[in-house]
């Protein structure tokens, strides 16, 4: 009787051991998609939670809650033109092991900021992040539309859509004003531009190069994540928020320095 209650009692340990790791691995997915829900941008969003992504041949929009909105048209692709090459990009591929320190007064300015979490630039947080990454990363040659730029992008009003090689500017506006298929309208250089942008509920429309897309989708990443943290949304503890900050930061900065991911979407 008592090796039949050891045997009884062995099996139950190693029953509870089995149920306690596939809990674990569903904490795990949970965990997973969480992350999947707070990383899918209007820059690049995740095909898994917006399926009507994955229809080329389909014309919709949506709007990505906290975010910014962006049409997704069948006509978004252009063809290559003759002779040009395609301009040039940079995957950056991420280190399979990084080390990281925490900056004390970085994380102190964050966990006073969320304390009491809001848009206005004066906190200490908020004002170092102006300075020294949304600042430089929205600043452009054409510097009076690269300001309307930033207060779209502040005020949650700013529309990229993708275009066509037909596409023309909806407003009687001058070529170096709005831009074209082959001209940026922020740099003002000669590029292949395969979005355009829509400021609030300006009639202007805006073409941009594949540069200053990025630059504008890593500001607006950035503060669709600290909306996200504002509304309550994250659950992730202080220091885990803390380090997705800091990895939108470094986003703006990789886009400040012209580099940035293909995208035909």
């Amino acid at each position: 009787m008592v090796r039949e209650a050891n045997v009884k009692q062995a099996t139950a340990e190693k029953q509870l051991k089995e149920a306690q790791g596939k809990i674990d691995v569903l904490q795990a997915e949970v965990t997973a998609l969480k992350t999947l829900v707070l990383t899918s941008t209007p820059s690049s969003p995740n095909r898994q939670l917006h399926p009507q992504l994955q229809s080329s041949g389909t014309r919709g929009a949506y709007k990505h809650v906290g975010g910014h909105s962006r049409n997704k048209s069948a006509s978004g692709a252009f063809p290559s033109s003759p002779g040009k090459p395609e301009p040039s990009s940079v995957t950056i591929q991420p280190a399979a092991k990084e080390d990281r320190e925490m900056d004390s007064v970085l994380f102190a300015e964050f966990l006073m900021w969320k304390e009491h979490s809001s848009l206005d630039r004066s906190s200490a947080f908020l004002s170092r992040i102006y300075r020294e990454d949304i600042g430089p990363c929205l600043s452009f040659t054409r510097s009076e539309l690269s300001q309307l730029v930033q207060s779209a992008v502040e005020n949650n009003s700013l529309t990229i859509e993708p275009v066509a090689m037909s596409a023309l500017p909806m407003v009687k506006a001058s070529a170096v004003e709005c831009g074209g298929p082959k001209k940026c309208a922020l740099s003002g250089m000669s590029r292949l531009c395969r979005h355009r942008i829509k400021l609030g509920d300006k009639g202007s429309y805006y073409y941009i190069s594949p540069s200053s897309r990025a630059r504008i989708t890593a500001v607006c990443n950035f503060f669709t994540y600290i909306r996200y943290i504002q509304q309550g949304l994250v659950r992730h503890d202080a220091e885990q928020m803390f380090w997705e900050v800091l990895r939108l930061r470094r986003e703006m900065t990789v886009a400040k320095l012209g580099f940035y991911h293909t995208d035909q979407g």
